[in-house]
C-alpha cells in the first residue's frame, strides 16, 4: 500500500490496526501521542508515518501516563487527538482518563487487549478490560466505549469514536483486542465526502458573557487555548466558571453533567447487531472477536433446528439494559461467552430476568465454537 499525501479511499487488504490508523486520520486525527506497546504498536508506527503527510504531529512520549497527558493538552489547543495501548499502558492512563472526563477534554484512546494480568502474553488475546474501562479511573462518571470485531470496523468505529468525542466532549475508547488488531481483510474506504464528520461545537470570538463549562448544555462549545478566552480548566471540582469549588451543590451539578450528558442519549448512543434473534428462545451475547466464534455456533445451532440468536454489543458501554430487559423476557436463557472469567456476564445478569450461562475462557486464546456449543448443549 502506498502512502499518500492525503486521507486513503478505495479498497485495500489491511490489518486491524491500520485501518484504525487509518479510520482516525479519515476522521480529522491530527496529533497521536503514544508509547508503543504490543499488541497496538502498529498503531502508532503507521501514524508516526501517516501523520506528517496531512499535516499532522505525531509525539513519542516516555511513557503512558505522557501519552494521555499529551493528548489531552493537544485537545485542549484545538486537535482532534488520540493514542493506542494495550493493558498495562491503559492502567497508567487511568488517572488522567479522569482528568479528560472533568475537563470534558474529547480525544480518542484504543485499547488492544491482550492476555493478563500484569505483562501477562502481550503477544496473544485477552478481553480482560471491559470493566477497568467503565470503573477503572475514581470518581462518578458515563464512558463511551466501542467493540469492533472486524477490520472494517476497525475503520468505521474509530470515526464513530472521533465523532461521540467530538460531539459530547469527552473521552471515547475503542476496545479492540488482538485477533482484531492484526487479522488482515479487505477494507473500504469510503472517499471523504462519504464519510460523516463530527467537529466540536467550538467558541470562535470572545464573549465576556460566555460560561465554559455551562452545566445545563448536554453539548457545551469549547474554548480553544490561543484563542483568546480566558478560562481556568481545572482537575479540581469545578462551577460553570470552570474555578474550584468546595459546595456540594456545585459538585452535584458537575457530576449530573458529566454522567447526564451520555445517560440522556443512551437510546442515540447505543448500537447492537441481532441474528437470528426473532424467534430465538436462547440468545448468545458476545462482543469483539468472541462474537465471531458465537456467530459461527448460531449458525450450526439453526441448521439443526435450534432456536439460538445471536445479540453483539458494539457498544458494551453505555450498556443496552433496555434491549437485553426486552429479550430477558421472553427467552429462557441467555450465554455470555468472553475471554476473561465473567466480566461484561456480570452486567447482563443486572437486567435479565431469564438465566445467564456464562462462558468463560482464559486469556491466551480465542474461545473456540465448540465450547459455547458445549454450554447450549446442557440447555437442551
Amino acid at each position: 500500500m502506498s502512502l499518500k499525501a492525503q486521507t486513503l479511499a478505495g479498497e485495500y487488504f489491511m490489518s486491524g490496526n491500520l485501518a484504525c490508523a487509518e479510520g482516525a486520520i479519515a476522521a480529522g486525527c491530527r496529533f497521536y501521542g503514544g508509547y508503543p506497546i504490543t499488541p497496538s504498536s502498529e498503531i502508532a508506527e503507521h501514524m508516526s508515518r501517516r501523520l506528517p503527510q496531512v499535516g499532522g504531529h505525531y509525539l513519542q512520549m516516555e511513557d503512558e501516563i505522557g501519552s494521555i497527558a499529551a493528548v489531552i493538552g493537544a485537545s485542549n489547543a484545538g486537535a482532534k487527538s488520540m493514542t493506542a495501548t494495550s493493558g498495562p499502558g491503559f492502567s497508567l492512563m487511568m488517572e488522567n482518563i479522569g482528568l479528560g472526563v472533568i475537563t470534558e477534554t474529547p480525544c480518542v484512546l484504543v485499547n488492544v487487549q491482550r492476555a493478563g494480568p500484569s505483562t501477562g502474553i502481550p503477544t496473544l488475546i485477552g478481553q480482560g478490560d471491559m470493566m477497568q474501562v467503565k470503573w477503572g479511573s475514581h470518581g462518578d462518571y458515563e464512558v463511551i466505549a466501542y467493540a469492533p470485531n472486524s477490520v472494517q470496523e476497525m475503520f468505521d468505529l474509530t470515526i464513530k469514536a472521533f465523532n461521540m468525542a467530538e460531539k459530547y466532549r469527552t473521552p471515547t475508547f475503542v476496545m479492540s483486542d488482538q485477533v482484531v488488531a492484526h487479522m488482515t481483510s479487505k477494507l473500504v474506504i469510503p472517499t471523504p465526502d462519504k464519510i460523516p464528520i463530527v467537529n466540536r461545537n467550538r467558541l470562535t470570538k470572545l464573549n465576556s458573557g460566555f460560561t465554559p463549562f455551562p452545566y445545563d448544555n448536554d453539548f457545551p462549545p469549547m474554548a480553544v487555548a490561543g484563542d483568546g478566552f480566558h478560562i481556568n480548566v481545572d482537575s479540581l471540582t469545578h462551577d460553570e466558571r470552570g474555578y474550584p469549588s468546595l459546595d456540594n451543590s456545585v459538585s452535584e451539578r458537575m457530576l449530573d453533567h458529566i454522567t447526564g450528558k451520555i445517560l440522556n442519549h443512551v437510546d442515540e448512543i447505543v448500537e447492537t447487531e441481532e441474528y437470528q434473534t426473532d424467534d430465538a428462545d436462547v440468545i448468545i451475547i458476545a462482543y469483539g472477536s468472541t462474537s465471531r466464534s458465537a456467530l459461527r455456533v448460531v449458525k450450526e445451532a439453526r441448521q439443526k433446528e435450534r432456536r439460538v440468536g445471536l445479540l453483539r454489543l458494539i457498544t458494551p458501554w453505555p450498556f443496552p439494559a433496555k434491549r437485553i430487559e426486552v429479550l430477558g423476557e421472553r427467552v429462557r436463557a441467555m450465554v455470555v461467552p468472553e475471554i476473561n472469567y465473567g466480566q461484561m456476564e456480570h452486567v447482563v445478569r443486572e437486567f435479565a430476568s431469564c438465566p445467564v450461562i456464562g462462558v468463560h475462557h482464559p486469556a491466551g486464546a480465542l474461545i473456540p465454537p465448540q465450547k459455547i456449543g458445549s454450554a447450549l448443549e446442557k440447555l437442551q
